[in-house]
């Protein structure tokens, strides 16, 4: 079944990507309003803020697509954020494909692992726990962290341990449910505080 699933998923994201035309030069000059929290080349200064360079092109779209839904339906559907959905609001889908074009094709700037967190980080992102059920993040995001852009899953490599602690949780609560069938609510709703304390910042050095 799982298997089905991935299959399914990949053959979704590979059309995805077909009919994705993002013009990354169009991208670049609508992107000024975007680096005040992100960087002018998606490496964002700021830990709160995700960086944006070298992310799947397809999962940015998806992204932008959807806190654009959240702005249109209250935050009823899609995903909700007070900044991202009001300039997601004013953006059409070209803009959408060239924006996601532009930061996928910057280079993103590496993070490092604390050395407390790094131990404990492989064995739980690589491993998983079978005994609580928590399915090891390799299996999605490789071994490096940088996902599978075919199907869906995001590169989460290098990125801030702020802010990928702060989506870990917001999966766990269900604030953010805009991932594929459930599937990050699933494991996250099974991490500790202290399991997304070591994810979140052995993510950051991976590269």
């Amino acid at each position: 079944m799982k298997k089905l699933c991935l299959l399914v998923c990949m053959s979704l994201g590979l059309s995805a990507n077909v009919m994705a035309k993002g013009d990354a030069e169009a991208g670049k000059s609508k992107s000024s309003v975007c680096a005040a929290c992100h960087g002018p080349d998606g490496n964002s200064a700021i830990e709160m803020n995700p960086k944006l360079a070298g992310q799947h092109e397809g999962y940015l779209t998806k992204q932008l697509k959807e806190f654009k839904l959240a702005s249109e339906t209250g935050g009823e559907e899609g995903r909700n954020n007070a900044v991202m959905n009001g300039q997601a609001a004013q953006l059409s889908e070209q803009d959408m494909m060239d924006l996601a074009a532009y930061f996928a094709s910057q280079d993103k700037m590496s993070g490092e692992t604390p050395e407390e967190f790094i131990e404990p980080g492989k064995a739980l992102y690589q491993g998983g726990d079978p005994e609580r059920g928590i399915t090891a993040c390799i299996a999605c995001h490789g071994p490096k962290g940088n996902g599978m852009g075919l199907a869906g899953f995001p590169d989460i490599s290098g990125q801030h341990a702020a802010y990928t602690a702060t989506q870990l949780k917001a999966f766990r609560d269900g604030s953010r449910h805009n991932d594929m069938n459930g599937m990050m609510r699933d494991i996250a709703m099974k991490l500790s505080d202290k399991d997304i304390e070591i994810l979140s910042n052995y993510v950051a050095g991976l590269h």
